[in-house]
């Protein structure tokens, strides 16, 4: 599939291409002189990106510095994803990139972290060779000792996957940071057991974060000037937390309200939500705190009935219905985001219409949407054909995407002449004249800059113009 005998620039120019709608992430710190330097890419989720944080502080602990520059590291890390196949794939171009750079820079290591190297440890240690080091998702404390054994000229391993560990005690270094928005893991792995997913399979066992240990790194980041945080786990609804001392547990809820009243001015995001577990008891203290963002990440991944019986998600169409019914009840102007999965194992044209319709009728924001991609060793791999041709996949995938797009209009449409507060952000992509920031709904605002602000600063936008992905206003008062 790859070029066997790749040259930098020629590899470097196949991953810019496949770029194109991936998350790409290149983590910047100040390089400091005389140190060792590593650099990190992640890919996929925000656990991993809030992952790769986590790391880079155990690295900073011993001795590293990060470089942006990866012909100047000496050690090189990719966090990587295995949710779908092109992220795989391009991690796999990745590190022939890599690769290159070792056999011009001999010493060099390289290590894959995350996901894959739960999943694919053997093909990279010993049928490809192309990785120094793999390191699961919860033996990032091994790290120094892993990069140890690797020096020494041995492969440094651990995949262990931990029942305990939350790294509630490590304070992430943030990396490529805009100083105004964080991400907290509150949580890590999942009991789900949806039938197409290997997150449980690579991540294991939910186990929920010290509550206070949370709502101090909440603290510590409003001290350090930001502004907004978002709350992460692979289903944040279904945290947990027994206080050892009193006995007192705390839910998804009581820890949103803990959040929000760490300061009225501190933005709370979540993701992500499993319809299955999120409560009336979440909703009311959304609708109670004007801090906590009307906005949530609903996935339904199918809008038939039967299909998701197959994947597992267990509910049905009629059930997640009444749960986004519940939502608009409680709180009008929320706005509802999902993942759509297009294509699963058997799925026929009518239930596929069903996925339209169910787009139609929460009038998502916006959503990730996907064709059906088999990820080894799961549940759907072992037991369902995965039967569906690639180019009905392909078609039915664009039809999702029309109407989402669509829809997405819509709503940012119903939105011009509405006044919304905005935190900057920072430039707008296009310009530098213009200003990028959020409102509470989770959609990005471009307008003109003003005298006076600057990123992290909040201000009323009044909205002039949409597209389907952005509002565009001029600040008002």
């Amino acid at each position: 599939m790859y070029n066997d005998n790749p040259t930098l620039a020629g590899l470097q120019k196949e991953i810019d291409e496949d770029r194109q709608g991936e998350a790409f992430y290149q983590d910047v710190i100040n390089e400091q002189e005389g140190s060792k330097f590593f650099y990190i890419e992640s890919y996929g989720c925000q656990m991993n990106f809030s992952d790769s944080e986590i790391v880079a502080s155990i690295l900073a602990e011993n001795g590293f510095a990060a470089t942006r520059n990866m012909e100047k590291a000496d050690l090189i890390l990719i966090n990587t994803c295995s949710i779908r196949e092109k992220a795989e794939l391009t991690v796999r171009k990745r590190l022939k990139i890599f690769d290159a750079l070792k056999n011009e820079k001999p010493g060099t290591l390289v290590g894959v972290l995350g996901c894959m190297a739960e999943r694919l440890k053997t093909k990279f240690l010993e049928e490809e060779k192309l990785v120094d080091l793999v390191i699961g998702p919860d033996a990032y404390r091994d790290l120094p000792k892993l990069i140890a054994t690797a020096e020494d000229g041995d492969k440094g391993i651990n995949v262990f996957l931990s029942r305990e560990e939350t790294y509630a005690d490590i304070s992430p270094m943030r990396l490529d940071s805009n100083g105004v928005s964080a991400f907290i893991s509150i949580m890590r792995g999942c009991d789900n057991m949806c039938s197409f997913c290997v997150v449980p399979f690579t991540r294991g066992r939910e186990r929920s974060r010290n509550a206070f240990s949370i709502i101090a790194e909440a603290t510590d980041l409003l001290n350090k000037g930001y502004k907004e945080v978002t709350l992460l786990g692979q289903n944040v609804d279904s945290y947990k937390w027994e206080n050892p001392e009193s006995g007192e547990v705390v839910n998804f809820a009581n820890l949103l309200e803990m959040t929000a009243l760490v300061h009225p001015k501190l933005r709370v995001r979540f993701s992500t939500s499993h319809p299955k577990d999120i409560t009336d008891e979440v909703l009311f203290t959304m609708k109670k705190y004007e801090n906590i963002c009307k906005y949530i990440h609903l996935p339904v991944q199918s809008g038939n009935s039967r299909v998701l019986d197959l994947m597992n998600r267990t509910y049905d169409r009629e059930w997640y219905m009444n749960k986004v019914r519940r939502i608009y009840e409680i709180m009008p102007d929320c706005a509802i985001s999902s993942d759509i999965i297009a294509g699963f194992c058997t799925e026929t044209e009518e239930e596929h219409k069903d996925s339209l319709s169910m787009i139609e009728f929460a009038r998502y924001s916006m959503s990730y949407m996907f064709y059906y991609s088999e990820r080894p060793g799961t549940l759907a791999a072992r037991k369902y054909e995965d039967d569906i041709p690639l180019k009905v996949k392909k078609r039915r995938l664009q039809e999702i995407i029309k109407l989402q797009t669509a829809i997405s209009l819509e709503r940012n449409q119903e939105d011009i002449g509405k006044v919304f507060e905005v935190l900057i952000e920072g430039n707008s992509k296009r310009s530098d004249q213009d200003f990028k920031g959020r409102n509470s709904q989770n959609k990005m605002i471009v307008f003109p800059k003003a005298d006076g602000l600057k990123p992290g600063d909040y201000t009323m936008v009044k909205v002039t113009d949409a597209t389907s992905a952005t509002l565009k206003g001029n600040i008002v008062g």
